[in-house]
């Protein structure tokens, strides 16, 4: 499944609808806003390809990509203790004139 979207404020700038139908593109995302603009993209091309109106980019992430992000775990008060005891190592270092290696 090939998605083609453009998250633009007018239909006019946003075809790849038309460009999609001819590349083999399924799916189109546009702003909700822009379903009244439909009435300007031809028959043919709306009938080949499904035009999906959006509000909200929680969804154009559900449509999008396979599966969701998962957030990273928090990370321990021991954990960003070490973090910060490192940045303040490495500030220290900078701050002498001594390079920094990674």
């Amino acid at each position: 499944l090939w998605l083609g979207w453009r998250w633009t404020a007018a239909l006019a700038h946003f075809l790849p609808v038309c460009p999609a139908h001819r590349g083999c593109i399924k799916m189109s995302l546009i702003p909700e806003e822009n379903v009244k603009d439909l009435i300007d993209i031809p028959d043919n091309v709306k009938n080949a390809i499904e035009i999906i109106p959006v509000r909200w980019i929680d969804k154009v992430l559900e449509l999008a990509l396979e599966r969701m992000p998962e957030a990273l775990p928090d990370p321990t008060p021991e954990e960003l203790a070490k973090k910060a005891a490192e940045a303040s190592k490495a500030n220290e270092k900078l701050s002498s004139g001594e390079v920094l290696k990674h």
